[in-house]
């Protein structure tokens, strides 16, 4: 009975196949919450596939309908030994749509496929394979123990993350006593580099809203009207450059932290050198705040997204002058943002900048900001936990760049957040050829069983 024997118990689950054939199971229940239709499959992810893996561990599972009608349900499980820490744990089982139309050849979002080591299917990155992960290591850790952890765990696992975590704060505030914990360990999201391990203290937040230039009931001959009357998308168009400029750089003042980057965040980021990798995107040095590095743009700045524009029909144009214009816009922002400013700080820009007729419309937060303090006292035990197995120091971000739902958490719990993901950020997540790497998964599964375990010892 030793951490040695319970990694290795882990590893070897994970070298003989024994994983993959979960995984394999995982990933064919197609639990997308994003396409109609599927409200039966999240229903048996979290039924059939979930509940008696826990209660064959030891959890009292139940599970319990969504606050808000029409999203996903939501899991809740615990397995309470009385001493020692109360950990609790998170995942989502729901997926973004399959875009089966979308993956190359070979290829079906719902078949666990390996290639090049790589285990490709959706939802293989983004959560099952990394919650999966985490509940390997823990069995492995009960199977070397004897049946005892030495510590108590709590889970919530919803189904509507990829919804925005619709319904999980109203889920958490009314469950708030059921869900007391000491800590948050959890894994979702990118590691700064496949080889590098990762901790993650909290999530930049996410803003949307639309800009809208709507100037006639509909479209006008661009013959008899063209080079006299309004074109919305020209108008649109220079809106949005008068936001950011050509290579991305922010020009709206009140959309940016006011007392600029946290000197503990540049200490944090500090050496980080962030890299692409698989075919997802390039780094463009040029791109973002000028005198940034990659990582601060990433982990420590707002950043202003285009996700979408349209004006008239690109599949179908046709001799007009379109009569509107739309463009739904992201902001990705941190902790230190004045989010109650957003809106107003947008709405005044484009006034002083000669665009009253651009509207802004359906402003709101998505997902909020989260962060726990680096320095935080579980942030160093999981620091030397992973330093011990791995024999290197992990790399400690104060937030991640994508959003999760760790202010729900703290908002209602008050526990500090510890993301550590086992994927990268060319994991291809939300797109066609979505896949996991063997060696962080590997890596993964050793890193939570040592932490595992020696959150146990501690106790």
């Amino acid at each position: 009975m030793s951490r040695e024997g319970a990694i290795a118990r882990a590893l070897g689950g994970f070298d003989d196949g024994g994983f993959k054939r979960l995984l394999t199971e995982l990933v064919a229940i197609r639990s997308t919450s994003q396409d109609p239709g599927h409200e039966a499959d999240l229903q048996q992810y979290l039924e059939q596939a979930i509940r008696p893996w826990l209660e064959r561990l030891g959890f009292t599972v139940q599970l319990h309908e969504n606050p808000r009608a029409g999203l996903g349900p939501i899991l809740t499980a615990e397995r309470m030994e009385g001493n020692g820490p109360t950990v609790l744990t998170y995942g989502h089982g729901d997926t973004v749509r399959g875009l089966a139309d979308q993956w190359r050849e070979g290829l079906d979002p719902w078949v666990l496929t390996e290639e090049d080591g790589r285990w490709y299917g959706r939802g293989s990155a983004d959560n099952k394979g990394q919650h999966a992960i985490n509940l390997h290591a823990l069995e492995a850790v009960l199977a070397e123990r004897g049946g005892k952890l030495g510590f108590n765990v709590k889970m919530v696992l919803e189904t509507a993350e990829e919804r925005g975590s619709l319904g999980l704060r109203e889920f958490v505030a009314a469950h708030s006593a059921m869900l007391a914990a000491d800590v948050l360990i959890a894994s979702d999201g990118p590691r700064v580099a496949s080889d590098i391990a990762t901790i993650s203290t909290g999530t930049r937040g996410t803003y949307h809203f639309d800009l809208v230039v709507d100037v006639r009931p509909g479209g006008v001959h661009s013959g008899n009207w063209g080079g006299m009357t309004t074109d919305p998308a020209i108008v649109l168009a220079h809106a949005i450059a008068a936001i950011a400029d050509r290579h991305g750089r922010i020009l709206v003042p009140g959309w940016l932290p006011p007392g600029g980057m946290p000197a503990s965040v540049r200490e944090a980021l500090a050496g980080l050198e962030l890299r692409a990798e698989g075919e997802a995107a390039q780094i463009n040095p040029e791109w973002g705040e000028p005198g940034f590095t990659a990582a601060e743009k990433v982990y420590g700045w707002t950043s202003f997204i285009v996700l979408a524009m349209v004006s008239g029909r690109p599949e179908n144009p046709v001799n007009a002058v379109a009569p509107n214009a739309r463009a739904h816009c992201q902001l990705r922002y941190t902790v230190d943002s004045d989010t109650t400013k957003f809106e107003q700080a947008v709405r005044a820009h484009l006034d002083a900048a000669g665009f009253p007729e651009v509207m802004v419309q359906n402003a709101g937060i998505r997902m909020p900001a989260s962060r726990t303090d680096p320095t935080n006292p579980w942030v160093r035990r999981a620091v030397a936990s992973l330093e011990k197995t791995l024999g290197r120091k992990p790399q400690v971000i104060p937030n991640s760049g994508g959003g999760l739902p760790g202010d729900v958490f703290i908002d209602h719990l008050g526990v500090p957040l510890v993301w550590i993901p086992h994927s990268y950020n060319g994991c291809k997540q939300h797109g066609p050829n979505e896949h996991l790497l063997l060696a962080p998964a590997r890596e993964g599964i050793a890193a939570f069983a040592g932490l595992w375990w020696d959150l146990g010892e501690a106790a």
